[in-house]
């Protein structure tokens, strides 16, 4: 019912198409086709990930965390629809890079940062990799569940499976992020990252060995859901 009246509310076409869309297990975010995410409006369909709370809450978390007042070098990996980036540059003042390797997700973000009035930097490419400078903010919300892990089955049928899973247990990005970041990040630089609820602990213990300043937050249900590295 709560589906159907957010439906109603927010769906400009034929409404009973849009319930049978709905009965066909079809996400209510992809048949509005929009979501607001920390006020903003951020277009998704099936090629991004929707847009969750824990990711505002990673913004909010991140904020916290960084100089604002200085221009920043920013870089959203794996940006999808866009969400953080266009959020970011929105309150920061900042260069604003964001990267993903799908083509077809960067349409969607590009569309959402010309709908959001923003100028952002979109790169196409595979993790770190075809970065050339130094940030003092790199983020990401990165593909975290591991290749055998059961997820509900609208989520599984539905939402693009490269934003989703990840090999090694669903730590591969990171730890590769970790590994080869310190030649990105900016003295007294912020990696911020949102996490697998389960994946705290060794997350932890693998940037240690690169990092001395290391944090796990919480998520509002009490579950670590935030990765925080300073150098």
């Amino acid at each position: 019912m709560k589906d159907i009246d957010y439906l109603k509310k927010y769906y400009d076409g034929n409404i009973e198409d849009a319930i049978k869309k709905l009965e066909n297990g079809e996400p209510v975010q992809y048949i509005v086709g929009n979501v607001d995410f920390y006020g903003n409006k951020i277009n998704v369909n099936k090629n991004v990930l929707i847009p969750r709370f824990e990711t505002e809450l990673l913004i909010e978390k991140t904020l916290s965390k960084i100089d604002k007042n200085k221009k920043l070098d920013i870089i959203d990996l794996g940006t999808g629809s866009g969400c953080i980036a266009i959020t970011l540059k929105k309150l920061l003042d900042c260069n604003m890079d964001a990267l993903d390797i799908s083509a077809d997700a960067l349409k969607v973000a590009k569309e959402n940062a010309i709908l959001n009035n923003v100028n952002i930097n979109f790169i196409e490419g595979d993790m770190l990799n075809p970065l050339n400078k130094k940030y003092d903010l790199i983020i990401s919300n990165p593909p975290y569940i591991s290749e055998n892990e059961d997820i509900d089955e609208i989520v599984y049928n539905n939402e693009p499976h490269i934003a989703l899973y990840a090999k090694d247990k669903g730590m591969y990005l990171y730890k590769e992020f970790i590994k080869k970041s310190k030649d990105y990040l900016k003295d007294n630089g912020l990696m911020a990252f949102e996490i697998g609820y389960l994946q705290g602990k060794e997350l932890k213990e693998y940037a240690l060995k690169y990092y001395s300043n290391v944090e796990i937050e919480k998520d509002l249900s009490g579950k670590d859901r935030y990765l925080f590295i300073k150098k």
